[in-house]
């Protein structure tokens, strides 16, 4: 019975312990770029004391011949307390973004499970200390186990991949005369597809990649799932965080039509330099056949100066800047924005309504507008569509308890979206708070981003509520330079911390609290 005991122990500690590292592998794009291996890194740095002692336990026990009585103690209490804290971990990250049980994980997880239960078997013929020691071991460096599996795993995934890539573009191939649209961009990508849904969708009918599938896998497991080949438009959303990526998904699925939502520092971290992300970005663009239609922002200084290579038609969006189609007269309230759509060359004007706030949501249904029209949506339709389009979860989404109205912009931060944020929060009445964690994946730019979202913040918000003390010290210091009163930041340990305070000072006042970037789990401090 103790025995037993023992391995359900040994094997309840493995099981809930590759569950954490397993939704951070998923996390971190299955190791991309190193990034599993990197969180990792750090995750061991800061918990060290968790990892030296189920090492140095693993190796005290190999020197043991026979669990005693005292070892068998010191063994359960060991072990609840690792397995406490790794149940405590798993729960807390997988809170906030659950480990999905893809086809994927499932053959990582497996093979996982399958290594750790043939060592259990092999070593019954050693003294059970000895075998538990050595299986203590393998809990400990599991990490390292699952990044070894992933890379044995890599041409099992390719030859699956290869086989959705042929059924997706069959299936892509029967849909005759529908209009391929490719959405790229450093921020508003999701946003602007989501909107130029609602508009075509007044006149065609069509599907999308839903939430953020702008990946290969994304795009091939869309078209797939889709039900029907009688389709007039598939909008493909297109990410990328590297020179080739975005050539890589127009290659896939030939989009006719392109929008470039921005180009801005996002993801600096792996791409290096503004330029690269403005040539990666063009990618989808210079994909473009002849015949295709590209639409560019006439605001944004990379675009304007980008010498293109196709000479595909372009047609200009603007709000500072004459361009093809133009936006005048916006209002923004807490309520959503209103504005004149202008057509230059026809003298024509929509007037838009939408919950969608600030400009950032403008630019996004310019250009959204801009291609509908090309390809045949009525103005009347067009306004249908607009004053439709739901709010974007995360995306400057309004949100109302009792006496709090919540900005939940927490997708994602850059640096023209937080002040876009701001600009929002600016515009309402009553207190104003901010919970963040700053901007992340800035590269050498982070710090300075952060110290310049600092002294925005000054400026508009009554309190402050920084989310982890290290990542948000540029901030503080902006904050300070600009003789912010001390007494308004609270710096926390985590978001959830964070929200909870903002409420208690809040109390019984009418309050907005703008929620700016909710780090993913891979970033967090506490």
């Amino acid at each position: 019975m103790k025995i037993l005991l023992i391995i359900i122990l040994l094997d309840t500690l493995f099981i809930i312990s590759s569950l954490f590292e397993l939704l951070m592998l998923q996390q971190n794009s299955y190791n991309e770029n190193k990034s599993f291996a990197k969180f990792m890194a750090s995750f061991v740095k800061k918990e060290y004391q968790v990892y030296f002692l189920k090492f140095l336990f693993g190796i005290c026990l190999i020197l043991f011949t026979d669990f005693s009585n005292i070892l068998t103690v010191f063994y359960f209490v060991i072990c609840s307390i690792l397995l406490l804290k790794a149940y405590l971990d798993f729960r807390k990250y997988n809170d906030k973004l659950p480990l999905k049980y893809t086809k994927r994980m499932i053959r990582i997880m497996s093979f996982d499970y399958l290594l750790f239960l043939v060592l259990e078997l092999l070593l019954k013929r050693l003294a059970l200390p000895v075998s538990v020691g050595i299986l203590m071991l393998y809990i400990t460096f599991n990490s390292l186990i699952l990044i070894v599996i992933v890379y044995l795993l890599r041409p099992v995934e390719k030859t699956i991949f290869n086989h959705y890539k042929k059924e997706a573009l069959d299936k892509l191939s029967k849909m005759q005369g529908i209009n391929i649209i490719g959405i790229t961009g450093s921020f508003g990508k999701t946003s602007t597809k989501m909107i130029l849904e609602s508009i075509l969708s007044t006149t065609y009918k069509g599907f999308y990649t839903p939430n953020s599938f702008n990946t290969p896998n994304g795009l091939l497991m869309t078209i797939n799932k889709e039900q029907t080949i009688f389709n007039d438009y598939f909008i493909a959303e297109m990410g990328a965080k590297k020179v080739g990526e975005i050539k890589e998904l127009a290659d896939l699925v030939h989009p006719k039509y392109g929008i470039l939502t921005s180009i801005g520092a996002a993801h600096l971290e792996t791409f290096k330099s503004i330029d690269n992300i403005c040539k990666t970005k063009f990618e989808l663009i210079e994909s473009l056949p002849s015949d295709g239609v590209a639409v560019l922002n006439k605001d944004d200084e990379y675009m304007v100066n980008y010498n293109l290579k196709n000479n595909c038609e372009v047609i200009w969006i603007g709000i500072e800047n004459d361009a093809d189609v133009t936006a005048k007269n916006i209002k923004v309230s807490n309520k959503g924005t209103s504005f004149d759509i202008i057509f230059k060359d026809s003298k024509e004007k929509i007037k838009a309504n939408t919950i969608l706030l600030g400009n950032k949501n403008v630019y996004n249904i310019l250009a959204s507008v801009a291609l509908a029209k090309k390809l045949g949506v009525t103005n009347a339709n067009i306004a249908r569509g607009i004053s439709n389009i739901a709010p974007i979860n995360h995306r400057l989404e309004i949100k109302e308890y009792q006496n709090i109205t919540i900005i939940d912009d927490a997708f994602n931060s850059n640096p023209v979206g937080a002040k876009n944020a701001l600009d929002v929060l600016s515009l309402m009445d009553n207190q104003k708070f901010i919970i963040t964690p700053g901007m992340i994946e800035m590269g050498e730019e982070e710090e300075t981003l952060n110290y310049e979202f600092g002294k925005q913040i000054a400026s508009v918000c009554d309190m402050v509520f920084l989310v982890g003390p290290k990542h948000t010290k540029p901030i503080y210091l902006g904050l300070k330079d600009e003789n912010y009163d001390e007494n308004d930041i609270i710096v926390v340990s985590s978001f959830k911390e964070g929200y909870q305070k903002a409420m208690e000072l809040a109390g019984n006042k009418k309050t907005n609290i703008l929620i700016e970037n909710d780090l993913p789990d891979s970033y967090t401090e506490g």
